[in-house]
């Protein structure tokens, strides 16, 4: 098991000192969006070859793995023009993740929280930016990580099969499983049979899992809390792990640094 964290959660950071203090934290990988995390890199348009090899640089010299290289793209919108600029980004991410040496290469679906009619509404769209974006895929040989999200076009877990089963691509398109972002229900659902279910499914497509925390406020607004004091089980979760995927990467998003030790401690005790 490899423990790493959304590093943009530390803040922004010049690369020699983010690759130290994630090594100083006892992280094992990082999620990294370039354009939240390093400073002076305004856009993903800013990314260049010089900045690929210094981060290649002093990661591989402190021993963190680039777990994600994280590239998050509205590729469901139906204006045809945001769409196209979101492929056209993400497939220029696509070269620069492979030279980083990048586990993967992650996105959710969309931006807006979508309506279920909306979510259905903009499958389609979704379907044309993953096939264009994996045609991309297989030409750098780079993995395309997909995260579902319940309030997005890749909402549940039939959608999510469907995607899998037309793509026939197992080695380039993966998932990034979050299961914050899958608990509409927290209330009333059943979790371990939920996650059980899910991870029956798909678990072997799931590259990494993010690891995170809520509650519910009285408005039905979400509330993120430290890691055991949500809503969210995680035991059938990490039963799963142990005994399938020893060697899965938990990245723990939304992370608060005082607490990141606790953290750290949680997870090893936990999975």
């Amino acid at each position: 098991m490899k423990i790493g964290v959304r590093a943009h959660d530390y803040g922004r950071f010049e690369v020699k000192e983010l690759a130290q203090l994630l090594k100083q934290e006892g992280y094992d990988a990082a999620q990294l969006v370039l354009p939240k995390v390093f400073a002076g890199v305004d856009s993903y348009a800013a990314i260049d070859g010089r900045l690929i090899e210094t981060i290649r640089e002093e990661f591989d010299r402190q021993k963190i793995e680039i777990a994600v290289f994280g590239c998050y793209m509205d590729l469901a919108n139906p204006d045809q023009e945001i769409r196209r600029k979101a492929v056209a980004t993400f497939c220029d991410c696509l070269i620069w993740a492979k030279e980083l040496g990048a586990g993967v290469i992650g996105t959710e679906t969309a931006y807006a929280r979508l309506s279920a009619k909306e979510r259905k509404e903009w499958q389609p769209y979704m379907l044309d930016s993953i096939w264009r974006i994996l045609e991309k895929a297989n030409a750098v040989d780079m993995t395309l990580a997909l995260e579902p999200v319940y309030w997005h076009p890749l909402t549940g877990l039939e959608v999510v099969q469907e995607v899998l089963h037309k793509a026939q691509d197992n080695k380039h398109l993966k998932l990034i499983f979050d299961p914050a972002n899958l608990l509409e229900f927290p209330a009333t659902t059943d979790q371990d049979a939920y996650w059980t279910k899910w991870l029956s499914a798909v678990g072997e497509q799931i590259e990494v899992f993010h690891i995170k925390d809520f509650t519910v406020s009285p408005a039905g607004e979400y509330v993120p809390r430290l890691l055991g004091e949500g809503v969210l089980k995680y035991n059938a979760i990490a039963a799963w792990v142990r005994a399938n995927r020893p060697d899965s990467c938990l990245i723990r998003e939304e992370m608060v640094p005082a607490e990141a030790q606790r953290d750290i401690r949680f997870l090893k005790e936990m999975f």
